[in-house]
């Protein structure tokens, strides 16, 4: 009887599942304090922009002229702009910009960047060549002067915004994962799935992309606050998102005229970038640390 007794909380520990790589992952995520600060930062950000119609006070586009360039007060929190505009209004529309041309552009950069890699690395031969000549080409100029170059061919725009980003990021997302594939289909499991005659969709999709994921998910989410800081560069230039429409980038450029006398038609949008991009950073350290095994010494 005793033995029996001592038997059953044995096997039944044995049979307990174990957490899968993913949910390790998470756990590991949430026990970093970065990680979890810069993820409520994220998440303050993307609820002021799902929100802005219910937060923002006035329209954003909404101008008048007899309180141009008030300070903040009862009536406009954070002050209003030459033209007379709710900053706060267009501060929480500016986010939707702001996170749309990140997330949106680094989506689109993985959407053409990841197939491009898959294809060079496993095909090799001339067509990873010829593809990766074509990525070189892309890598040879900054992201910013090649984002510029494309603004000038597709027009003004936050749409375009987000392409030029998006095909500016297609190089660098094609060669992480081309350097990733080389790297695992020479391990043995993929050898031996060829070997026993498993179709090439299927290792690829069961044993190729499982195992480059990671790499894939640390540099997209690095790249969504380039993507961000870039897009608010464009439009700081006058490349980017054209008035009235509320983005971070035009504030500020907008108020540099007046930094002396309304400090806080730059400043507010400046502060409001600088947040949310170090949130982005500590959210990616922490992704980075909890995806990578060698930034954790496993």
């Amino acid at each position: 009887m005793a033995a029996e007794v001592l038997i059953a909380p044995i096997g039944a520990a044995e049979a307990a599942p174990r957490p899968g790589p993913w949910m390790r992952a998470w756990h590991l995520l949430r026990a970093q304090r970065k990680a979890m600060v810069g993820g409520t930062i994220v998440l303050m950000f993307l609820a002021a922009a799902v929100f802005a119609p219910v937060l923002a006070p006035y329209p954003p586009t909404e101008q008048n002229f007899l309180a141009s360039m008030k300070p903040p007060s009862a009536a406009h929190w954070l002050g209003t702009d030459s033209f007379g505009q709710d900053i706060l209004s267009r501060l929480f529309y500016g986010a939707r910009s702001a996170l749309a041309v990140g997330f949106g552009s680094v989506a689109l950069g993985l959407a053409v960047g990841v197939p491009l890699g898959l294809l060079a690395g496993l095909r090799g031969g001339r067509t990873e060549w010829a593809l990766m000549r074509v990525v070189d080409g892309l890598l040879a100029f900054p992201e910013l002067i090649m984002a510029m170059a494309f603004m000038a061919v597709l027009g003004l725009g936050l749409g375009n915004v987000m392409l030029a980003l998006g095909l500016s990021f297609v190089g660098p997302f094609a060669r992480t994962v081309r350097a990733d594939v080389l790297q695992v289909k020479a391990r043995p499991f993929v050898e031996a799935a060829r070997l026993m005659g498993v179709p090439a969709r299927e290792v690829v999709l069961r044993h190729v992309l499982p195992n480059i994921a990671s790499p894939i998910l640390i540099q997209a989410g690095m790249r969504v606050s380039i993507a961000i800081l870039l897009g608010s560069g464009l439009s700081f230039l006058g490349l980017g998102v054209v008035p009235p429409t509320a983005d971070w980038g035009l504030m500020i450029s907008e108020g540099r005229g007046f930094i002396t006398m309304a400090p806080w038609i730059s400043g507010v949008p400046g502060i409001a970038l600088a947040v949310l991009l170090v949130g982005l950073n500590l959210l990616a350290e922490g992704l980075r640390d909890a995806l990578d095994p060698g930034t954790r010494g496993d």
